[in-house]
C-alpha cells in the first residue's frame, strides 16, 4: 500500500510559493507563510556538487523553521550519486519533500548539464530521479549522513545538529516524496517528448514553468503546453502544477481550471506582497496603508538575525526585498532609493523613521 505524504493531504487546487534563486531564502519564506500562508513552500535550489565538495553556504541555504511546513528542499546538479547522498542529508534534516530542479535557465547551470539542460538528456534526468528516491529509501532503512562518503565532516556535523533540534514527528523515518520542477522545452516547446520521460520516473509532482530555457523569463508563459502535460499525466499518480506569469490568486485558480491542472506556483507576484496568497473573498487587507513597510522591517530584522553570524554575511541581498515592499506607498520612488542603500537593520529603522516623520508633517498640512 502506498504511504500518504503531504501531497495527498493538501487541499485542491494546490497553490504554493515557487522556488526562486536569490529570493526564497528562510526569512522570505517565513514572512510569506506568516502573512500569505501558501499551501507549500520550496527552498532556493542547492547544488549537490556544492554539498559534496564542501560549499560553506549550504547550511545557510537549508535553514527553515517549523512555520514553513510543508517545506520542500530543492536541489540541482548532474551527478546521480551526489543526488543520492544529498537526499539522505535532506531527509535527516526533516524536510517534507525533495524537489529536483530541471528548469533553471542560467547559463552557468545549464553549461554543466544541470537545470533545464537535463531536458536534453532525459536518460540522465531519469537516473537522477531514481538516485534521489534511492537516497530516501536508504534513509528510511536506517542510513544517515555519516554513511555518505562524499559529504564533508563539517556539513555532516551541521546536519546532525539540525536533526537533533527537530520535533519528534520530523525526526521519524517517514516517506519523503520526490518531485521535479522543469520547463516546457530547451530551445522550443517539447512537452510531448519530454514529460513522458519524467512520468516514467513516477515523481509525486511535476511543476512546469511555461517557457523554454532559451526564453528564460522573456515573452509569455505557454499555459497550453502546461495543459498538454496535464493531459499526458492522466491516469498516473503524478500531480501537475503550472508556473509563470500568475498575477493573483484568482488568476492562479482560473488557469488551473482552464488547463486541467492540480495546482499552480506563484513566483514574482509574491515580491513584497505575501497577501497574494490570501483569498479576497474571505480576507480583508489591513487598513494601515503602511502595513507592508512594517512587514519590511520585520523581514529585515529576521534576515539579520538569521544570517549575521554566517561566513560571508552581507545585508545587501535584503535590499531588493525592501524596495519591493515600498512599491505602492506615497513618495515610493525616493523611499525605495534610500532603502536600497541600507547596510543594516539600524539603517532601515533610520530611513523609515525619517519617512514616517515626513509623512506625518505632510498629512498635517
Amino acid at each position: 500500500m502506498k504511504e500518504t505524504t503531504f501531497w495527498e493531504t493538501l487541499p485542491r487546487p494546490i497553490i504554493g510559493l515557487s522556488p526562486m534563486h536569490g529570493v526564497t531564502d528562510h526569512p522570505f519564506r517565513h514572512i510569506q507563510k506568516k502573512y500569505g500562508d501558501p499551501m507549500l513552500i520550496y527552498t532556493e535550489f542547492v547544488s549537490v556538487e556544492g554539498v559534496c565538495t564542501g560549499d560553506v553556504r549550504i547550511l545557510r541555504q537549508w535553514l527553515y523553521d517549523e512555520s514553513q511546513r510543508p517545506v520542500i528542499a530543492q536541489v540541482f546538479g548532474h551527478t546521480p550519486d551526489w543526488f543520492r547522498q544529498t537526499a539522505v542529508a535532506l531527509c535527516q534534516m526533516g524536510f517534507d519533500g525533495i524537489d529536483i530542479n530541471m528548469g533553471c535557465p542560467t547559463r552557468s547551470v545549464a553549461q554543466r548539464g544541470a537545470g533545464a539542460a537535463l531536458i536534453k538528456t532525459p536518460g540522465l534526468a531519469q537516473e537522477i530521479v531514481r538516485a534521489v528516491k534511492e537516497g530516501v529509501r536508504d534513509w528510511r532503512e536506517g542510513a544517515d549522513v555519516r554513511d555518505c562518503p562524499d559529504i564533508p565532516d563539517f556539513l555532516k556535523e551541521g546536519v546532525q545538529e539540525r536533526h537533533r533540534a527537530l520535533p519528534l514527528a520530523a525526526r521519524k523515518r517517514r516517506p519523503i516524496p520526490v518531485s521535479v520542477k522543469t520547463r516546457i522545452g530547451y530551445e522550443e516547446e517539447r512537452i510531448r517528448d519530454w514529460i513522458p520521460w519524467l512520468l516514467e520516473s513516477e515523481p509525486a509532482a511535476i511543476a512546469i514553468h511555461g517557457r523554454t530555457l532559451r526564453q528564460a523569463y522573456s515573452g509569455e508563459a505557454d499555459w497550453a503546453a502546461i495543459g498538454a502535460a496535464a493531459d499526458l499525466a492522466q491516469g498516473t499518480e503524478t500531480l501537475i502544477l503550472g508556473n509563470g506569469d500568475i498575477r493573483s490568486l484568482e488568476d492562479a485558480r482560473e488557469r488551473i481550471a482552464r488547463y486541467g491542472l492540480d495546482g499552480a506556483l506563484i513566483g514574482r507576484a509574491s515580491y513584497g506582497n505575501p497577501f497574494v496568497f490570501r483569498d479576497p473573498a474571505t480576507w480583508t487587507r489591513p487598513a494601515d496603508p503602511y502595513f507592508l513597510l512594517r512587514v519590511a522591517l520585520e523581514h529585515a530584522r529576521l534576515y539579520e538575525a538569521s544570517f549575521r553570524n554566517h561566513e560571508r554575511y552581507q545585508f545587501s541581498p535584503m535590499r531588493k526585498h525592501l524596495g519591493w515592499y515600498a512599491h505602492d506607498v506615497p513618495s515610493a520612488k525616493s523611499l525605495r532609493r534610500e532603502l536600497t542603500q541600507t547596510n543594516s537593520v539600524e539603517d532601515v529603522v533610520a530611513v523609515l523613521d525619517r519617512y514616517f516623520a515626513y509623512r506625518k508633517q505632510w498629512e498635517q498640512r
